[in-house]
């Protein structure tokens, strides 16, 4: 090479060179383990700022949680193995952040925002940055809940209806139904041509990574997948990712939000969530209280439901409509978690076992679930039809137990058990099969108006499939009025009435044949 090209560049490069100094927040590692690091150093840190790890790999980022005299207790996102003490740390100035938008649906993604699909990496500038952590909206900037969240599920849409902007508990035991019954939820929204689709979030917190994968692939099999996204911190993930994956998930739906959309976000489970931060907690020696949970236990799950909302005009008139889920053990809904759940929550969607056990599926006990918003989210049609169905099933409830005790019944009584039992009947649904919210009316109405009196109850599930295609082949046009007015008018009650008893006549003359 040539000499003088080299003097030349050489002084090219010292004439243009122009000193600078970086200055930056720096901290040593002093303690690592179990995802949680203690740091000297950091004077300048915020509580709940991403930290970066500086190792010999490459970097790893945490969120600085506890603010000491003389150190940081922080939370490692992600693979702590390769931080050791005295690996340096550089506090980045920013809160943790997911990324939204709408290139995310159809995706599943760790509470990072990484994918997980293999469907090839996310594209960054269609994509904002949203705090997991934000301030709730206000109660000048909501509006009342009035606008049904359609489940597709009979018990549900009759007896304990959701509206958009609500926050309903799911509560039960293991096995008995809880992802069964918000995956329905899901599959629903497909289907519920009067209100516009939510986009719906599913947060997975400490499942098994099979059981989501077959989820995924039930809601792409239905065409439902590409209204959801899916935020998975599986069993093998650590406590850090557990505790920020359902805010991750809260992110999203509040982008979708913002937008003056509607979102429907999934927490499953909500039990596990706070195992989690109890872990973390305990790992960075805060004091522990009741059942070893922090003092702090209650505000996590609060500040976390609260930003569930139904916006009013003024602030764009988007809604974000949580479930979470939160699991029992041996049916204790007095335990320390799930009371606090279901004194922040708008109501509950309790699961009985002996209710499973007895074939009753979905094993919703209607004597301890309730909606705090009650019929304002119900269509008028189904106003109507279900208003006696939840007092008629209650009162079959309190029988059941006392018929075991009476020798004799009298006809009301008898007359009141049988009606329960063919009501009992109908809320029966099986799995991956919601109904839309006009047929389940029609149905509703054929219960608690006594025309399945005369049915046996073995029959009603026999009875269910016919009528419903009696009504797909004759009926659209009263289904589409039903579905578009959301009311039942004279009109349609008659031609409902001689549905009904047509469908009757023809299952009991079939039998006689």
């Amino acid at each position: 090479m040539d000499k003088n090209f080299i003097i030349e560049t050489l002084k090219k490069q010292l004439t243009d060179y122009r000193p600078g100094v970086e200055t930056a927040n720096i901290g040593k590692v002093l303690r690592i383990g179990d995802g949680i690091a203690a740091i000297s150093g950091l004077s300048q840190v915020m509580a709940s700022e991403m930290l970066e790890f500086i190792t010999s790999e490459g970097s790893v980022y945490g969120v600085a949680l506890n603010l000491e005299e003389n150190q940081v207790g922080a939370m490692v996102l992600g693979d702590f193995k390769g931080i050791k003490e005295g690996d340096l740390v550089k506090s980045t100035g920013k809160v943790l952040s997911f990324p939204v938008g709408k290139e995310l649906l159809g995706r599943v993604l760790d509470p990072l925002g990484n994918p997980l699909d293999n469907l090839g990496p996310l594209s960054l500038k269609e994509l904002e940055l949203y705090p997991i952590e934000r301030k709730a909206p206000g109660v000048i900037s909501r509006e009342p809940v009035s606008t049904p969240l359609h489940t597709g599920i009979k018990a549900i849409d009759s007896t304990v209806p959701i509206g958009r902007g609500q926050r309903e508990l799911i509560i039960g035991d293991r096995q008995l139904g809880k992802t069964a019954l918000v995956i329905d939820i899901i599959l629903n929204q497909l289907q519920d041509t009067r209100y516009k689709s939510p986009i719906c979030i599913y947060v997975a917190i400490g499942q098994k990574e099979s059981k989501v994968a077959r989820i995924v692939e039930e809601l792409k099999s239905r065409g439902a997948m590409e209204n959801t996204i899916v935020v998975l911190a599986p069993a093998s993930d650590s406590a850090p990712l557990w505790y920020i994956a359902p805010f991750a998930g809260c992110a999203i739906g509040e982008y979708f939000m913002d937008k003056g959309q509607d979102a429907l976000v999934i927490y499953d489970d909500l039990s596990k969530h706070a195992w989690a931060y109890r872990q973390v907690s305990l790992l960075l020696r805060r004091p522990p209280g009741r059942e070893a949970y922090p003092g702090d236990i209650f505000y996590l799950h609060s500040r976390l439901l609260e930003r569930a909302a139904k916006l009013n005009k003024a602030n764009g008139g988007g809604s974000l409509t949580a479930l979470p889920i939160i699991e029992t053990q041996l049916s204790d809904i007095s335990a320390y978690i799930p009371t606090n759940v279901i004194s922040i929550t708008d109501g509950q969607i309790y699961l009985d076992p002996e209710l499973f056990y007895q074939g009753i599926r979905p094993a919703l006990s209607v004597g301890l679930s309730v909606s705090r918003v009650g019929s304002s989210a119900q269509t008028k049609a189904m106003k109507k039809v279900a208003s006696r169905l939840r007092l008629e099933l209650a009162q079959y409830r309190e029988l059941q137990a006392f018929v075991q005790f009476a020798s004799e019944l009298d006809e009301a009584t008898r007359k009141r058990i049988d009606r329960g039992q063919r009501l009992s009947e109908i809320l029966k649904q099986p799995q991956y099969s919601p109904i839309p919210f006009e047929k389940q009316v029609c149905l509703i109405y054929a219960g608690v108006n006594g025309y399945l009196d005369q049915l046996p109850v073995a029959r009603i599930g026999e009875f269910e499939e016919k009528f419903f295609q009696y009504l797909n082949d004759r009926k659209e046009e009263m289904l589409s009025k039903i579905r578009d007015s959301g009311d039942l008018n004279e009109e349609i009650e008659k031609e409902l009435k001689s549905a009904i008893e047509f469908q009757i006549h023809a299952l009991n003359e079939g039998s006689k044949n």
